[in-house]
């Protein structure tokens, strides 16, 4: 009889099993995703200009992103791009938000310029008509990609300044940027922020 129980019982408690632990990778994929992140960019393909470009934090700048050069003496420094995933309003899909303030906990959406290409960072009105999504990352958890994969691309805009964009036609930005600027594909990096204590 006890074994005939077990037997019954046995599939059930499988069942249950499983589905604990499919809700507890849920939970920490969630968690992750929640957690802020600075984004670092990283060339694909070696070049003399990618010294300008890896290893370095994305920064907002007038509602644009760029690759951090530091600031001169005197100037405002840009604020980093500390970004997480969260659901965009009625849509399917996920968005990316960022803090646009040191100081004040205020969000921004992160959004590919329709027109341009250009990555933006705006309220929810500016971003609505744009692509804004679905942002995901890697099998890793390491690394952004809009729409099922990583079409980044830095455009040099003047010197020394490097200007976020996302390869949506995946034609190197051809119809979107002069002929002979500067064109880099890039990955970018989610790294979690440091909390300073």
């Amino acid at each position: 009889m006890s074994l005939l129980i077990a037997m019954i019982a046995t599939p059930g408690l499988l069942g249950t099993q499983e589905a604990i632990r499919q809700a507890q990778a849920k939970e920490k994929r969630e968690e992750h995703r929640a957690r802020r992140c600075v984004f670092i960019a990283h060339c694909i393909k070696p070049s003399q200009r990618a010294r300008e470009v890896n290893d370095r934090p994305l920064v907002l700048k007038n509602g644009r992103l760029f690759v951090e050069k530091g600031s001169p003496e005197g100037e405002e420094e840009s604020l980093c791009c500390t970004g997480y995933y969260l659901p965009f309003p009625d849509k399917p899909h996920e968005g990316m938000v960022t803090r646009v303030s040191s100081v004040l906990p205020i969000m921004n959406w992160l959004f590919i310029d329709v027109d341009t290409h250009q990555l933006r960072h705006g309220v929810r009105k500016n971003a609505e008509g744009h692509i804004t999504g679905p942002f995901d990352c890697t099998a890793t958890n390491r690394r952004i990609t809009l729409q099922g994969w990583e079409g980044w691309c830095v455009v040099e805009e003047q010197p020394g300044d490097w200007a976020v964009y996302f390869d949506v036609h995946d034609d190197a930005l051809q119809k979107k940027v002069a002929r002979g600027t500067r064109v880099l594909e890039i990955e970018i990096e989610r790294r979690e922020e440091r909390w300073k204590r």
